[in-house]
């Protein structure tokens, strides 16, 4: 069994330093991760420049892109073998609601999916101070790839999982959820630079809005671990016949 590891905080977060100890202990782990922070990445590929890859460590490797450009190049041809599942995470922060449409850890088990590959992304909700219990949301992962191994799910899922920001013993259990949503992110923030320059930083994200019983950040702020099933396909299938409907005509 081998597992490759990949994240957005970079190849020396302590989200996925703690991952692939714990994953150590059930398959052969590869880490191909970014070189930095690129959080926020989506699934953005780099087409423009070739690609790097470096070695900081036996099993360790970092590349100065994404982490959609990670996990590619490591099932596409990087190595002489084939991985047999994608762990994105530990993400340093929540991955709940629509922030799975920008994370970088969410898009870095995306692509392990579009590769064919049964992926979990983990998140622990960390609340942006110091610290944050990295040990829990490792042995989360484990726990649910454990599971896997056990009783492989649908192929075509990709599991988003968010762990609360407390000691192991203290979670509650595992609930499965749907994705809730927020209100729109904060303005941006005008700044100056040296020269006088106008400068813009883009706003936090938006307070939640859906997140009541049944969505991921109800089941987090319960201290329950959030388990949710995504899918590729975007579609919204019941739509198709009211659009159908309403592009006839267009010509006329």
């Amino acid at each position: 069994m081998k597992i490759l590891i990949s994240n957005d905080d970079g190849f020396r977060a302590q989200g996925i330093r703690r991952l692939r100890e714990a994953l150590a202990t059930l398959a052969e782990v590869t880490v191909v991760a970014p070189d930095r922070n690129k959080s926020g990445a989506s699934n953005s590929l780099t087409l423009d420049v070739p690609l790097r890859v470096f070695e900081s460590e036996p099993g360790v490797y970092f590349v100065p892109g994404t982490p959609t450009d990670c996990v590619h190049l490591a099932i596409s041809g990087l190595f002489d073998f084939e991985h047999d599942m994608v762990v994105s995470g530990v993400n340093d922060g929540p991955n709940l609601g629509d922030d799975v449409l920008y994370s970088g850890t969410v898009a870095a088990a995306l692509e392990g999916r579009f590769l064919g590959l049964p992926t979990i992304a983990v998140s622990l909700c960390t609340g942006g101070g110091v610290g944050g219990h990295f040990e829990t949301g490792a042995e989360v992962a484990r726990l649910l790839v454990a599971q896997l191994l056990k009783k492989p799910l649908e192929s075509a899922l990709i599991l988003n999982v968010n762990v609360p920001d407390v000691p192991l013993a203290q979670l509650r259990g595992f609930r499965a959820s749907r994705l809730g949503y927020r209100h729109r992110s904060a303005p941006v923030m005008r700044a100056q630079d040296p020269r006088g320059r106008p400068v813009y930083w883009v706003g936090p994200a938006g307070p939640e809005q859906d997140a009541g019983p049944g969505t991921d950040f109800d089941t987090v702020a319960r201290g329950y671990v959030s388990v949710t099933p995504l899918q590729v396909d975007l579609t919204r299938h019941g739509a198709l016949p009211a659009v159908s409907g309403w592009l006839e005509g267009v010509d006329d």
